[in-house]
């Protein structure tokens, strides 16, 4: 039975471990839902853009999704990132995360649906009538190339049930979230921040639920929710600008500045990324090494860090 999930707080996006091969690393990737089980986030979500579900085999796909929930055993709800070029695969990804014990969707609009609103509306329809599983609507553009407008995001919300969440992702993010809090009048969802926690502080601000991104320090996020939650946004404000210049630069193209923090942080064992992405170079990695000494000095970042 699917866990419920309050769409509320910090749900990670969850990289995809590879050995030096470009082979799945289970162990890795088990160790990592374990630790965001530790951290006490809300939620995780695989198969995201950082997650590389574009570099997955749809067996590969199948066998991350029966590892994640094994792993998180109930203690936190698994979201499956199940978007597709097409309908009706987006529809069998969906199947196959529900049959597999996930508790909810991450679903984007399909690039031939860029500029027909009504093509939009139907997919969404389609999806949220045959996958079983409520649903968080990624408004991503780029990484889907499809803008979608604020008047046709409440729609969505407004016609489809299972829309159940929005991540928001098309800057201006505070401006959006504000405006779609502001248009929800019938039917109210929460909206979840992505973008690596860029624009954090200023999206809570405006109403943001919590982060829906990869950022590698999840429970500096937590924290950053937590004094939202209880009006110290001073507070709030400067864990945020203490933290983000690391949020700045692990937020760069790519996934292997993540890849190697968590490698760093002895989560993955490797930071290999699967061709054709980039891996980090070596002077990217010295960065990393000389802006962590800035934060984090004298920090042992393979433990949970107190904020």
């Amino acid at each position: 039975m699917a866990t419920p999930v309050s769409f509320a707080g910090v749900f990670p996006i969850l990289a995809t471990p590879f050995d030096e091969e470009g082979n799945l690393d289970l162990e890795a990737f088990e160790r990592l839902i374990r630790f965001m089980a530790q951290l006490g986030v809300d939620g995780v979500t695989i198969l995201g853009v950082l997650g590389e579900s574009n570099r997955l085999l749809d067996s590969e796909r199948e066998t991350l999704i029966a590892a994640a929930v094994k792993a998180a055993a109930g203690r936190l709800p698994v979201i499956v990132g199940a978007s597709h070029a097409g309908t009706r695969a987006t529809i069998g990804l969906c199947q196959m995360a529900h049959e597999l014990g996930a508790d909810a969707l991450m679903v984007t609009p399909p690039v031939d649906s860029a500029s027909n609103e009504k093509l939009i509306v139907e997919y969404f329809e389609r999806v949220a009538e045959a996958a079983k599983l409520p649903i968080v609507l990624q408004d991503h553009p780029a990484s889907t190339q499809v803008n979608m407008p604020v008047p046709l995001l409440l729609r969505l919300v407004g016609q489809i049930q299972g829309i159940v969440c929005i991540k928001e992702e098309a800057t201006p993010t505070p401006v959006r979230i504000a405006a779609l809090l502001k248009g929800m009048t019938q039917r109210q969802v929460p909206v979840l921040t992505g973008l690596g926690g860029l624009y954090g502080f200023f999206d809570l601000e405006s109403g943001a639920s919590g982060f829906n991104t990869g950022f590698a320090f999840p429970e500096v996020l937590l924290s950053i929710v937590s004094a939202t939650r209880a009006g110290r946004l001073d507070e709030a404000f400067q864990l945020y600008t203490r933290f983000l210049p690391l949020i700045v630069f692990e937020q760069q193209p790519g996934v292997a500045i993540r890849k190697e923090l968590l490698r760093m942080r002895g989560l993955l064992r490797s930071n290999q990324v699967r061709h054709p992405g980039l891996a980090i170079t070596e002077a990217t990695a010295a960065q990393v090494r000389r802006l962590l000494d800035r934060i984090l000095p004298d920090t042992d970042i393979t433990q949970p860090i107190r904020c």
